[in-house]
């Protein structure tokens, strides 16, 4: 079992892993020994790694490596990870891990509201890091690859009033303006209109979306948060959804549709 980081805690290291795809990653932390362990282990696992100590630093980084992941560390000097999230959400949807010592929940649920997708908190263990890497890397590759080039045929667009989802694309809109979704984001909005009508548990969600289990019940906010955030931006009035509802004491369910969600990739 892999030693937890982000204490004091010894770290043993990994033997290389073959047959990995090379990714780009971008890690910011200001604890040396974080990032010594978690370039060690990612290079070693074949993907192409970048370390900031700071967020003026990261941003920085981030501009000229375009990453295909990132993992932020929340207190860092020069600039926190909550100020990072948001300047790198202006411009890009990159999926975003962050880390956190934080000891109040509420902390942890700014940095998704700003638009991260996922977090761990420290101390952390470097194998479910990597793992929760993995997940949102296969996502959002899952997502790119999903079949752009077949918008001409076999075509599947969803279609609600003035709203339409475009699952070979990938991209929804209300009338001719693009509603700008995260990777994360639109698997959530893939999975909840492909079983419209039918509650979905967050738990459930998670498993699908994210990949993983949670291990406390405040794992499930990153649900509440990322459909609060779906809501922002698909629903006439958010605090009225008509669009994704609420299954009390289950979950969260979209609105029946009468035409067949076949989405893939869910």
């Amino acid at each position: 079992m892999s030693q937890a980081i982000g204490s004091d805690a010894p770290t043993s290291h990994p033997q290389p892993s073959e047959g990995t795809d090379r990714v780009k990653i971008l890690v910011a932390d200001d604890e040396a020994n974080i990032r010594r362990v978690l370039e060690t282990r990612l290079a070693m696992q074949g993907h192409e790694v970048r370390m900031a100590e700071n967020g003026a630093e990261a941003l920085e980084l981030f501009r000229g490596f375009e990453p295909d992941v990132v993992v932020l560390d929340v207190m860092m000097p020069e600039l926190d990870g909550f100020a990072v999230v948001e300047r790198i959400r202006a411009q890009s949807e990159v999926p975003i891990i962050l880390l956190t010592a934080l000891g109040d929940v509420a902390d942890r649920i700014t940095g998704l509201q700003l638009g991260a997708d996922d977090y761990m908190v420290k101390p952390f263990s470097p194998k479910e890091l990597e793992a929760r890497i993995r997940c949102v890397l296969r996502r959002v590759n899952t997502a790119t690859s999903g079949g752009g080039g077949q918008a001409g045929r076999n075509a599947h667009v969803v279609v609600l009033g003035d709203l339409s989802v475009d699952f070979n694309r990938r991209q929804a809109h209300r009338g001719e303006e693009r509603i700008r979704l995260t990777g994360m984001e639109f698997n959530l909005l893939e999975l909840l209109i492909s079983r419209s009508g039918e509650p979905i548990s967050r738990l459930d969600m998670l498993e699908k979306v994210w990949g993983y289990k949670p291990e406390r019940s405040s794992d499930s906010r990153v649900v509440d948060v990322h459909i609060s955030r779906l809501r922002a931006k698909l629903e006439e009035d958010p605090d009225n959804p008509e669009l994704i509802l609420t299954a009390r004491g289950m979950g969260y369910m979209f609105q029946r549709i009468h035409q067949p969600a076949e989405t893939a990739g869910v």
